[in-house]
């Protein structure tokens, strides 16, 4: 069988109703040992997507964010032939504190890199897909990013402030060279936002493959720019790696040259 938005879709909309919305309004969560959340949702989640994955693509391994970090070391090794790369649940935190903003992220990678996504916002019912150079969807129909202006001054930023490197951090707090900031908390909800024009600035310390996998070929498909950056020294990074990224993003390029100009970030376009 071959790997068509239109299946993972239906896929992730099987995975909400069966694992993910029955228990959501009740369910406790608990920490793992990097401090960030889980549920049994997450894991009965990622168990329902993995087991359909099995059925519909054999020989086809997959990652997941509810692995552990040797499990994912060791499926990385497939990044060159073909993966699946799976967050069942961006935005545990929202989720089990009743805050809706979650969503369930897919991607395939084939050569190294993201080649379909798909993402769901289980409240809203908006799955938001992408195939690499045939564009981005949100429920089958075409979005792009959206600029009230070609002033950053009219744009509105979503920033991540928890996990910015200190010199970033406090390039934020003092500019006021953007309209307002906002954080939704799942990193994969962000990204389909900016592709779907809903915000214009992007700003995230600490992004895993799981959460950027699919999000970013949406926003690169849509017509968004963006980068990602090793944390610690700022430089371009290539995106598939198991290590956190910083990422940086705009409606287009003129405005995250903008935005790169604003924050004093001053690295070459990758």
């Amino acid at each position: 069988m071959t790997a068509e938005p239109t299946h993972l879709a239906r896929l992730l909309r099987d995975t909400a109703a069966t694992a993910i919305l029955p228990n959501w309004h009740g369910i406790a969560a608990s920490h793992k040992a990097d401090g960030s959340f889980v549920t049994e949702s997450d894991l009965a989640a990622q168990r329902y997507l993995s087991e359909a994955l099995a059925r519909d693509f054999p020989g086809i391994p997959l990652l997941g964010e509810e692995m552990t970090s040797a499990e994912q070391e060791r499926m990385l090794q497939n990044a060159d032939s073909a993966l699946w790369v799976v967050d069942p649940l961006d935005g545990t935190s929202n989720y089990a504190a009743g805050f809706p903003a979650f969503s369930i992220s897919l991607a395939l990678i084939e050569s190294g890199r993201p080649v379909l996504g798909a993402i769901l916002d289980p409240v809203r019912d908006e799955c938001f897909v992408a195939a690499r150079g045939q564009g981005a969807w949100l429920n089958d129909q075409p979005i792009q990013p959206f600029a009230p202006s070609r002033s950053i001054r009219d744009c509105l930023a979503m920033v991540d402030l928890k996990r910015l490197p200190p010199e970033l951090l406090r390039a934020v707090t003092r500019q006021t060279c953007f309209s307002s900031q906002r954080y939704l908390g799942s990193v994969a909800l962000e990204w389909c936002w900016l592709a779907a024009g809903r915000f214009q600035l992007y700003l995230h310390g600490g992004q895993k493959l799981w959460d950027y996998a699919a999000g970013r070929l949406i926003a690169d498909e849509a017509g968004a720019a963006a980068m990602h950056l090793i944390p610690d020294s700022l430089e371009p990074s290539p995106a598939i790696t198991l290590e956190p990224r910083l990422a940086i993003a705009a409606a287009n390029a003129e405005l995250l040259d903008a935005w790169r100009a604003c924050l004093k970030l001053d690295v070459a376009a990758s």
